[in-house]
C-alpha cells in the first residue's frame, strides 16, 4: 500500500518511459519502419539519461 503513494525516482519514471518507447517501436516496425526508428531512437537517449544517472548515483 506504501508503493501507491510514494513518488518515483527520475530513474524509474525513466526506465517505465524507456519501456513503453521499446514497445511502441516493436509495434510499429513492421508498419511504419520509419516512425519504429524515431521511437527507438527516442528509447536510446533515454537509456543514456537512465546510465548516467545511475553512474552519477554510484559515484556518491
Amino acid at each position: 500500500m506504501y508503493n501507491w503513494f510514494r513518488k518515483k525516482s527520475r530513474i524509474e519514471q525513466l526506465k517505465e518511459r524507456y519501456r513503453l518507447l521499446m514497445k511502441r517501436s516493436f509495434e510499429l516496425s513492421s508498419k511504419d519502419p520509419e516512425k519504429s526508428e524515431k521511437a527507438h531512437q527516442q528509447a536510446d537517449r533515454i537509456f543514456q539519461e537512465i546510465q548516467y544517472l545511475s553512474f552519477r548515483k554510484a559515484d556518491k
